[in-house]
């Protein structure tokens, strides 16, 4: 399932490669899976909106990872969240409407990388909006210029990128781009 790759250029952003993903609540439940329970170590995770960015970092695996009326929840043990990524009713007692479930629910997700000035990526990751267009989460994924301490590396590490090249192949069908290894350093926007 390969869809149009699109290049935007977003405030706060610069130029992105958007690689539109299917939002069905089962692929994106498997998606979040395998990052989450498989990727937990590697990767750094929050949202990413005008004024403010969480970076959060897993302290161990998932102790819970859970579906229940559309609701996601990943649980680390001593705080957790709940992602809209599927059909969502409520309660008998408290019905979610039919606008607020499809407000909260995930209707766009992406794989990206960033591009430099030169067309080279710098930055890789996964986004997810809710019906809004409000965004849900950011995934920043391992950064060959950056060290896992996000101290940028004198030499990069293309060894990095295995995470960025399985996503694309397991999620996109699409084959490691020798594009992502034209870059030569990060620096932010």
């Amino acid at each position: 399932m390969t869809r149009k790759v699109q290049t935007i250029d977003e405030p706060g952003m610069g130029t992105l490669e958007v690689f539109p993903l299917d939002t069905s609540e089962e692929f994106l439940h498997g998606l979040l899976a395998e990052v989450f329970r498989n990727h937990w170590r590697e990767i750094v995770f929050g949202t990413l909106i005008q004024g403010a960015v969480f970076e959060i970092r897993a302290p161990n695996a998932p102790t819970k990872f859970s579906l229940l009326d559309g609701y996601l929840t990943v649980n680390f043990g001593a705080w957790h969240f709940h992602l809209c990524i599927g059909a969502t009713k409520g309660t008998r007692r408290n019905p979610t409407g039919a606008a607020l479930a499809r407000h909260r629910r995930t209707r766009r997700a992406e794989l990206y990388r960033r591009l430099n000035g030169d067309g080279a990526p710098d930055s890789w990751g996964l986004r997810l909006f809710n019906g809004k267009d409000e965004q849900q989460l950011t995934v920043f994924l391992p950064n060959p210029f950056l060290s896992d301490k996000d101290r940028p590396l004198k030499v990069p590490d293309w060894s990095r990128l295995a995470l960025w090249d399985r996503l694309r192949r397991d999620y996109l069908g699409l084959g490691p781009d020798a594009k992502d290894r034209l870059g030569r350093g990060f620096r932010c926007h």
